[in-house]
């Protein structure tokens, strides 16, 4: 039986896969992303028909036996996007965010760079799109990503060389947890300081984690490690929602201590 996109909060992920997809459903309207984002799930669109046919060669018999779980209503391709709940789930702790010593010394030392909050929240979309292949974001979900930020959900922060973007990232929170779905910069380390900015007006609120969706040299550089699922889920599932963080510009020198 399936059911509707927004009943995110029924999916039992006790005995989901721990490194594939957990789901297939093809809503990826805004209120349907932020169930899942809710529910400890995000979602990986197929860029093209080829990568749609091969979610389904590749799982239609997990599908079948019920590992994964196929959601929504049945007039709306599932296949066109896979939902993904990693066990362990590599995470950074705001409280432990911390620029290394280098990275400290270069944003003291070098041409003033200043941060702000959901300034050029489509800009730093479309640049971490610019070159990216297999094209995740499609504009369905950059789409349902600009009404959560409309809403007060989607956020970014945004590093700034005088009045030129030179790195970014964005994420949708979720209760004490913050999702980071990518990060771009232009120059060099603009990102985690772009990262390192958001968990501080993050934690300042009562956020607790930023969660870093994919494990990777990249998201291990700026801190992550891994927490098991179950934790993760019952962070999600006791924290109450939070005020959004301050939004005002801040010098990023800041962030070096």
């Amino acid at each position: 039986m399936t059911r509707r996109c927004a009943d995110w909060a029924a999916l039992d992920l006790s005995l989901a896969p721990a490194g594939g997809p957990v789901a297939f459903c093809g809503d990826l309207g805004p209120e349907s992303l932020l169930a899942a984002y809710r529910a400890g799930l995000y979602p990986f669109p197929a860029a093209d028909p080829m990568l749609r046919d091969l979610n389904e060669a590749l799982f239609e018999e997990q599908v079948a036996d019920g590992r994964v779980a196929l959601v929504g209503r049945e007039d709306i391709d599932p296949y066109a996007v896979s939902w993904w709940s990693p066990d362990p789930r590599p995470v950074l702790p705001v409280a432990g965010m911390r620029l290394g010593r280098t990275l400290a010394k270069q944003v003291r030392n070098r041409a003033p760079w200043s941060t702000s909050l959901n300034r050029a929240f489509g800009e730093v979309v479309e640049a971490c799109r610019e070159g990216r292949e297999p094209r995740w974001l499609t504009k369905e979900l950059v789409d349902s990503l600009a009404l959560l930020h409309e809403s007060g959900w989607a956020l970014s922060a945004e590093v700034w060389e005088d009045d030129a973007l030179v790195g970014g990232v964005f994420g949708v929170r979720a209760g004490a947890v913050l999702s980071l779905d990518s990060m771009f910069h232009r120059r060099s380390n603009a990102a985690k300081v772009a990262v390192a900015d958001l968990a501080a007006r993050f934690g300042q609120v009562g956020g607790v984690l930023l969660d870093t969706q994919w494990d990777s040299p990249q998201t291990r550089g700026i801190g992550a490690g891994p927490l098991p699922r179950t934790r993760y889920l019952d962070l999600l599932h006791t924290s109450p929602d939070l005020p959004p963080p301050a939004a005002h510009p801040l010098p990023a020198r800041r962030l070096a201590g």
